[in-house]
């Protein structure tokens, strides 16, 4: 290895965790350091550093938390990884959101949360990374000519309507109205895309959904799949256009629209194509579709299917009912919308001694009509919790209102905050139907492990150039 001053670069990636046993570990690394170029050349996010760190001969410059830079270099295998996890997946900063939409949920925020909560993205990097839904209307040819150099795809695509003009309207962006043209970029670039809408009562359902359906079906194969979602609106919602929520019996036309597609498109190609969120299906009523019916889940981590990917997880669960010796109480905490769902499971837990009892936390904090459970805060289930009266053995929390690989709720209460406001209970969180299923049946032994997780989800480098070179 040889070290020696350089000068500094304006993004460097900031380690966030070295992993044991890493080749990062073997030259020294630790977190706070920064990785300001390779062989030569700035990278401005994890995509060029995948790239890069491909090579087999390696020139890295770093930067130590005093300031002191060196070069190391050293050779490695081709698919051998660097072993980091950094603070921010994008060096040179979250391209930020341009429109202002009717719907945007970032503005219905209350106020004094934590500042990553407003972030308004946009950035098309972080929908190939994360999966998050971008509009496009902030990017120009450079963007569609690193899409296709970099083979960036699947992105991920909010439409809301094919309408040109009530797109820019909906969005309050004039570029908006390009919809069709960005799309046609993608498809030039090569990319393929999941598309999104949040769907508003009155404003872009009926007719506007059904030409927007007709569209994105049109631009198959290169369109994945279509996520149809119901608009959320929160009490601190200042915005002055009059949003309606979507009822029981409008729920169901919306439900009876898509169905008619969803028919047309299985028999075409044996697929259903468009999926709608759990939402229409707990306004209105009705039980979600079977497994078949959602294609593997391609928008899963969009919250489509989730309900029934739940069920699926509990039964295919292994865990074996044990009779509990004494008598076990559990609270189970969930949103008001999936409280039937976790009722249902639980009642089929047949462990003697076992006390279930759902706790379906009304959302002061937004709105009653928010009720999923991943935007419960921590001072609304503690409130919800405590007006209980009752045994109480260990309480079940649900892992999405935690923030991604860490211990803390929304309104910024860690987890072990939590628990001292309950002494003498064991709390414990719960992601998966498994997870709840071995929770319920074997409570003694349960305990949900997160150490693994990480704060963003990325494929190999490894993985990812030996895909794309293929």
């Amino acid at each position: 290895m040889s070290k020696k001053d350089m000068s500094k670069a304006a993004h460097p990636g900031v380690i966030l965790r070295v992993y044991p046993g890493s080749l990062a570990e073997e030259l020294e690394l630790v977190p706070g350091d920064k990785i300001v170029a390779i062989n030569g050349e700035e990278v401005r996010d994890i995509i060029e550093l995948s790239f890069a760190m491909a090579d087999e001969e390696i020139e890295l410059l770093v930067e130590h938390a005093d300031g002191e830079q060196e070069i190391i270099e050293f050779d490695k295998d081709f698919d051998e990884e660097l072993g980091v996890e950094f603070e921010s997946a994008v060096f040179d900063g979250i391209r930020s959101c341009a429109n202002h939409c009717y719907f945007c949920f970032v503005d219905m925020i209350a106020p004094n949360m934590r500042s990553s909560l407003s972030i308004k993205d946009d950035d098309y990097r972080l929908s190939f990374l994360y999966g998050n839904f971008v509009t496009m209307t902030n990017m120009g040819p450079k963007d569609f000519e690193r899409v296709e150099k970099y083979h960036l795809s699947p992105l991920f695509v909010s439409v809301q309507c094919m309408n040109p003009e009530l797109r820019a309207q909906m969005l309050r962006c004039p570029g908006a109205a390009r919809i069709a043209s960005q799309l046609d970029n993608l498809e030039k670039a090569g990319a393929e895309y999941h598309t999104q809408v949040v769907l508003c009562a009155g404003l872009n359902d009926g007719e506007e959904l059904e030409r927007t359906i007709r569209e994105i079906v049109e631009r198959r194969p290169h369109a994945l799949s279509l996520a149809i979602v119901p608009v959320g609106i929160t009490k601190h919602r200042t915005d002055p256009y009059p949003l309606k929520q979507f009822d029981r019996e409008s729920a169901a036309r919306v439900i009876d629209q898509v169905e008619k597609w969803q028919r047309k498109i299985q028999q075409e190609e044996g697929r259903t194509f468009i999926y709608l969120g759990d939402e229409f299906y707990f306004l209105a009523g009705r039980h979600v579709p079977g497994t078949e019916f959602y294609d593997g889940f391609p928008q899963l981590d969009n919250g489509i299917g989730l309900t029934r990917n739940f069920i699926n997880d509990w039964e295919e669960c292994e865990a074996e009912a044990a009779d509990y010796e004494e008598p076990v109480y559990l609270d189970v905490v969930s949103g008001t919308s999936v409280a039937p769902m976790l009722q249902e499971l639980a009642d089929r837990a047949e462990n003697k001694n076992l006390h279930v009892r759902l706790v379906p936390v009304v959302n002061e904090y937004f709105g009653s009509t928010v009720n999923v459970s991943g935007l419960l805060t921590a001072r609304d289930i503690i409130r919800a919790l405590k007006e209980l009266p009752g045994r109480r053995t260990g309480i079940l929390l649900p892992e999405s209102a935690l923030r991604a690989g860490e211990d803390v709720f929304l309104d910024d209460v860690t987890l072990t905050d939590f628990a001292k406001e309950f002494p003498g209970v064991r709390v414990e969180p719960v992601q998966s139907g498994a997870d709840y299923r071995e929770a319920l049946t074997n409570w003694h032994e349960y305990h949900k492990n997160r150490s693994g997780e990480t704060a963003y989800m990325w494929q190999s480098n490894a993985a990812y150039t030996k895909t794309i070179s293929e």
